[in-house]
Protein backbone atom coordinates (compact mmCIF):
# COMPACT_ATOMS: atom_id res chain seq x y z
CA UNK A 1 0.00 0.00 0.00
CA UNK A 2 1.51 3.34 -1.05
CA UNK A 3 1.18 6.59 0.89
CA UNK A 4 -1.79 7.79 -1.12
CA UNK A 5 -3.74 4.58 -0.59
CA UNK A 6 -2.78 4.49 3.07
CA UNK A 7 -3.86 8.09 3.63
CA UNK A 8 -7.22 7.58 1.93
CA UNK A 9 -7.79 4.44 3.96
CA UNK A 10 -7.04 6.18 7.27
CA UNK A 11 -9.14 9.23 6.46
CA UNK A 12 -12.08 6.98 5.64
CA UNK A 13 -11.58 4.63 8.60
CA UNK A 14 -11.42 7.45 11.17
CA UNK A 15 -13.89 9.74 9.37
CA UNK A 16 -11.35 12.52 9.05
CA UNK A 17 -10.82 15.51 6.79
CA UNK A 18 -8.01 18.05 6.72
CA UNK A 19 -8.38 20.89 9.19
CA UNK A 20 -7.99 24.15 7.24
CA UNK A 21 -7.50 26.19 10.42
CA UNK A 22 -4.44 24.08 11.23
CA UNK A 23 -3.17 24.34 7.68
CA UNK A 24 -3.31 20.57 7.20
CA UNK A 25 -2.25 18.97 3.94
CA UNK A 26 -1.40 15.28 4.04
CA UNK A 27 1.78 14.23 2.25
CA UNK A 28 1.14 11.32 -0.14
CA UNK A 29 4.37 11.33 -2.17
CA UNK A 30 6.54 8.29 -1.33
CA UNK A 31 9.60 9.82 -3.01
CA UNK A 32 9.27 13.02 -0.97
CA UNK A 33 8.92 11.03 2.24
CA UNK A 34 12.01 9.00 1.39
CA UNK A 35 13.84 12.23 0.55
CA UNK A 36 13.06 13.74 3.95
CA UNK A 37 14.24 10.64 5.79
CA UNK A 38 17.42 10.42 3.73
CA UNK A 39 18.21 14.11 4.23
CA UNK A 40 17.77 13.83 7.99
CA UNK A 41 20.46 11.09 8.06
CA UNK A 42 18.79 9.29 10.93
CA UNK A 43 20.63 6.49 12.70
CA UNK A 44 19.88 4.05 15.50
CA UNK A 45 21.62 6.46 17.88
CA UNK A 46 19.13 9.25 17.25
CA UNK A 47 16.18 10.59 19.16
CA UNK A 48 13.93 12.12 16.53
CA UNK A 49 11.40 14.74 17.57
CA UNK A 50 8.66 14.89 14.96
CA UNK A 51 6.43 17.94 15.07
CA UNK A 52 2.95 17.48 13.64
CA UNK A 53 2.97 13.79 12.64
CA UNK A 54 -0.67 13.93 11.53
CA UNK A 55 -1.69 10.49 10.27
CA UNK A 56 1.82 9.13 10.87
CA UNK A 57 2.85 8.70 7.22
CA UNK A 58 6.36 9.99 7.83
CA UNK A 59 6.45 8.67 11.40
CA UNK A 60 6.41 5.07 10.17
CA UNK A 61 9.63 5.60 8.22
CA UNK A 62 11.29 7.45 11.10
CA UNK A 63 10.51 4.63 13.54
CA UNK A 64 12.35 2.15 11.34
CA UNK A 65 15.48 4.30 11.33
CA UNK A 66 15.68 5.97 14.74
CA UNK A 67 16.43 4.82 18.25
CA UNK A 68 13.27 6.61 19.33
CA UNK A 69 10.64 8.90 17.82
CA UNK A 70 8.92 11.43 20.03
CA UNK A 71 5.92 12.80 18.15
CA UNK A 72 4.22 16.05 19.19
CA UNK A 73 0.68 16.46 17.85
CA UNK A 74 -1.78 19.30 18.49
CA UNK A 75 -4.80 17.92 16.62
CA UNK A 76 -6.73 15.73 19.07
CA UNK A 77 -8.38 13.89 16.15
CA UNK A 78 -5.04 12.40 15.15
CA UNK A 79 -4.20 10.98 18.56
CA UNK A 80 -6.22 7.78 18.25
CA UNK A 81 -4.86 7.21 14.72
CA UNK A 82 -1.28 7.48 15.93
CA UNK A 83 -1.89 5.39 19.02
CA UNK A 84 -3.53 2.63 16.98
CA UNK A 85 -0.88 2.65 14.28
CA UNK A 86 2.16 2.56 16.49
CA UNK A 87 1.03 0.78 19.64
CA UNK A 88 3.42 -2.11 18.93
CA UNK A 89 6.45 0.14 18.52
CA UNK A 90 8.47 0.31 21.72
CA UNK A 91 10.43 3.29 20.37
CA UNK A 92 7.38 5.54 19.90
CA UNK A 93 6.18 8.20 22.33
CA UNK A 94 3.32 10.60 21.66
CA UNK A 95 2.84 14.03 23.25
CA UNK A 96 -0.58 15.57 22.74
CA UNK A 97 0.22 19.25 22.99
CA UNK A 98 1.03 22.43 21.08
CA UNK A 99 4.78 22.28 20.44
CA UNK A 100 5.05 25.96 21.39
CA UNK A 101 3.96 24.98 24.90
CA UNK A 102 6.27 21.97 25.23
CA UNK A 103 9.43 22.23 27.33
CA UNK A 104 11.65 20.60 24.73
CA UNK A 105 14.79 21.01 26.80
CA UNK A 106 13.26 18.94 29.58
CA UNK A 107 11.84 16.35 27.19
CA UNK A 108 15.25 15.83 25.58
CA UNK A 109 17.00 15.52 28.93
CA UNK A 110 14.58 12.80 30.02
CA UNK A 111 15.32 10.67 26.96
CA UNK A 112 19.10 10.39 27.59
CA UNK A 113 19.98 10.17 23.89
CA UNK A 114 23.38 11.24 22.62
CA UNK A 115 22.05 12.57 19.32
CA UNK A 116 18.84 14.53 18.71
CA UNK A 117 17.30 15.55 15.39
CA UNK A 118 14.06 17.36 14.60
CA UNK A 119 11.82 16.59 11.64
CA UNK A 120 8.62 18.47 10.83
CA UNK A 121 6.05 19.34 8.19
CA UNK A 122 5.08 22.86 9.21
CA UNK A 123 1.99 24.77 8.07
CA UNK A 124 2.60 28.33 6.85
CA UNK A 125 0.83 30.19 9.66
CA UNK A 126 2.95 28.69 12.43
CA UNK A 127 6.34 28.22 10.71
CA UNK A 128 8.11 31.30 12.08
CA UNK A 129 7.15 30.86 15.78
CA UNK A 130 8.17 27.19 15.72
CA UNK A 131 11.48 27.78 13.93
CA UNK A 132 12.34 30.63 16.30
CA UNK A 133 11.49 28.48 19.33
CA UNK A 134 13.70 25.65 18.09
CA UNK A 135 16.62 28.02 17.48
CA UNK A 136 16.35 30.43 20.41
CA UNK A 137 16.04 27.71 23.03
CA UNK A 138 19.48 26.45 21.95
CA UNK A 139 18.41 22.84 22.16
CA UNK A 140 21.05 20.09 22.01
CA UNK A 141 20.07 19.07 18.47
CA UNK A 142 22.31 18.50 15.48
CA UNK A 143 19.83 19.27 12.71
CA UNK A 144 16.32 20.44 11.93
CA UNK A 145 14.77 19.07 8.74
CA UNK A 146 11.47 20.75 7.89
CA UNK A 147 9.03 20.98 5.04
CA UNK A 148 7.45 24.40 4.54
CA UNK A 149 5.84 26.41 1.76
CA UNK A 150 8.34 27.21 -0.98
CA UNK A 151 8.18 30.97 -0.44
CA UNK A 152 8.90 30.52 3.26
CA UNK A 153 11.73 28.10 2.52
CA UNK A 154 13.34 30.63 0.20
CA UNK A 155 13.24 33.27 2.92
CA UNK A 156 14.66 30.93 5.55
CA UNK A 157 17.55 29.87 3.33
CA UNK A 158 18.24 33.24 1.67
CA UNK A 159 21.60 34.97 1.99
CA UNK A 160 21.59 37.87 4.40
CA UNK A 161 21.80 41.24 2.69
CA UNK A 162 19.69 40.12 -0.27
CA UNK A 163 16.13 40.96 -1.35
CA UNK A 164 14.74 37.59 -0.25
CA UNK A 165 16.03 37.97 3.30
CA UNK A 166 13.75 38.79 6.22
CA UNK A 167 14.44 39.17 9.92
CA UNK A 168 14.07 35.40 10.42
CA UNK A 169 16.78 34.82 7.78
CA UNK A 170 19.32 36.41 10.11
CA UNK A 171 18.23 34.27 13.05
CA UNK A 172 18.49 31.13 10.94
CA UNK A 173 21.95 32.13 9.69
CA UNK A 174 23.09 33.08 13.19
CA UNK A 175 22.26 29.69 14.67
CA UNK A 176 22.59 27.33 11.71
CA UNK A 177 23.70 26.58 8.19
CA UNK A 178 20.61 26.30 6.00
CA UNK A 179 20.23 24.47 2.72
CA UNK A 180 17.40 23.40 0.44
CA UNK A 181 17.02 19.63 0.20
CA UNK A 182 14.22 19.13 -2.30
CA UNK A 183 11.12 20.70 -3.81
CA UNK A 184 7.78 18.97 -3.21
CA UNK A 185 5.09 19.88 -5.77
CA UNK A 186 1.58 20.72 -4.60
CA UNK A 187 0.21 17.54 -6.18
CA UNK A 188 2.13 15.59 -3.53
CA UNK A 189 -0.53 16.50 -0.95
CA UNK A 190 -4.20 16.03 -0.28
CA UNK A 191 -5.95 18.34 -0.26
CA UNK A 192 -3.70 19.93 -2.86
CA UNK A 193 -2.42 23.35 -1.73
CA UNK A 194 -2.08 26.27 -4.15
CA UNK A 195 1.71 26.40 -3.84
CA UNK A 196 4.66 24.01 -3.86
CA UNK A 197 6.65 23.19 -0.74
CA UNK A 198 10.33 22.69 -0.07
CA UNK A 199 12.26 20.60 2.40
CA UNK A 200 15.08 22.52 4.02
CA UNK A 201 17.67 21.49 6.56
CA UNK A 202 19.22 23.59 9.30
CA UNK A 203 22.52 22.20 10.52
CA UNK A 204 22.96 23.71 13.97
CA UNK A 205 26.22 25.59 14.42
CA UNK A 206 28.44 24.79 17.40
CA UNK A 207 28.75 28.54 17.89
CA UNK A 208 27.00 31.50 16.18
CA UNK A 209 28.41 32.70 12.87
CA UNK A 210 29.10 36.19 14.31
CA UNK A 211 30.16 37.36 17.76
CA UNK A 212 27.80 39.79 19.43
CA UNK A 213 28.06 41.38 22.84
CA UNK A 214 24.32 41.38 23.46
CA UNK A 215 22.15 38.88 21.57
CA UNK A 216 18.91 40.53 22.62
CA UNK A 217 20.05 43.90 21.31
CA UNK A 218 21.39 42.33 18.12
CA UNK A 219 18.03 40.78 17.27
CA UNK A 220 16.11 43.86 18.40
CA UNK A 221 18.01 45.99 15.88
CA UNK A 222 17.31 43.47 13.13
CA UNK A 223 13.61 43.40 14.02
CA UNK A 224 13.40 47.19 13.94
CA UNK A 225 15.13 47.28 10.56
CA UNK A 226 12.59 44.91 9.04
CA UNK A 227 9.42 46.21 10.65
CA UNK A 228 9.30 48.93 7.99
CA UNK A 229 11.28 47.53 5.08
CA UNK A 230 10.75 50.53 2.82
CA UNK A 231 12.40 52.89 5.28
CA UNK A 232 16.12 53.30 5.45
CA UNK A 233 17.80 51.39 8.25
CA UNK A 234 18.57 54.67 10.01
CA UNK A 235 14.96 55.88 10.01
CA UNK A 236 13.60 52.45 10.93
CA UNK A 237 15.77 52.01 14.04
CA UNK A 238 15.51 55.64 15.15
CA UNK A 239 12.16 54.80 16.77
CA UNK A 240 14.13 53.36 19.66
CA UNK A 241 17.74 54.33 19.02
CA UNK A 242 19.40 57.73 19.14
CA UNK A 243 19.49 58.73 15.48
CA UNK A 244 22.60 60.92 15.55
CA UNK A 245 24.57 58.33 17.50
CA UNK A 246 23.46 55.59 15.09
CA UNK A 247 24.43 57.86 12.21
CA UNK A 248 27.96 58.05 13.61
CA UNK A 249 28.11 54.28 13.97
CA UNK A 250 27.23 53.85 10.30
CA UNK A 251 29.91 56.40 9.38
CA UNK A 252 32.48 54.56 11.52
CA UNK A 253 31.64 51.31 9.74
CA UNK A 254 31.63 52.95 6.28
CA UNK A 255 28.01 51.95 5.74
CA UNK A 256 25.88 54.31 3.60
CA UNK A 257 23.34 56.28 5.64
CA UNK A 258 20.58 55.59 3.13
CA UNK A 259 20.99 51.80 3.22
CA UNK A 260 17.94 49.66 3.95
CA UNK A 261 17.95 46.87 6.50
CA UNK A 262 17.51 44.19 3.84
CA UNK A 263 20.83 45.23 2.28
CA UNK A 264 22.84 44.74 5.46
CA UNK A 265 24.72 41.47 5.95
CA UNK A 266 24.64 39.63 9.25
CA UNK A 267 28.24 40.71 9.85
CA UNK A 268 27.26 44.37 9.44
CA UNK A 269 24.32 43.95 11.81
CA UNK A 270 26.69 42.41 14.35
CA UNK A 271 29.11 45.33 14.05
CA UNK A 272 26.27 47.84 14.43
CA UNK A 273 24.88 46.00 17.45
CA UNK A 274 28.28 45.77 19.13
CA UNK A 275 28.97 49.48 18.70
CA UNK A 276 25.44 50.30 19.86
CA UNK A 277 26.09 48.26 22.98
CA UNK A 278 29.46 49.89 23.62
CA UNK A 279 28.08 53.40 23.21
CA UNK A 280 24.95 52.59 25.20
CA UNK A 281 22.53 54.24 22.77
CA UNK A 282 19.93 51.47 22.73
CA UNK A 283 17.12 53.61 24.08
CA UNK A 284 16.11 57.26 23.94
Amino acid sequence: MNSYQETMYLLKKYHLTANKKLGQNFLIDDEAIAGIVTAAQITKEDLVIEIGPGLGTLTQYLLEKAKKVLAIELDTRMISVLQDRFQLYSNFTLIEQDVLQVNLQKVIEQEHCSSVKIVANLPYYITTPIVMKLLEEKLPVTSITIMVQKEVAQRLTAKTGTRLAGSITYAVDYYSEAKTVLTVPSKSFIPEPKVDSQVIQLEIRKSPCVKVKDEKLFFEIIQLAFMQRRKTFLNAVSQKMEKQAMQKILQNLHIPENIRGENLTIEQFAEIANQTFEKNIASK
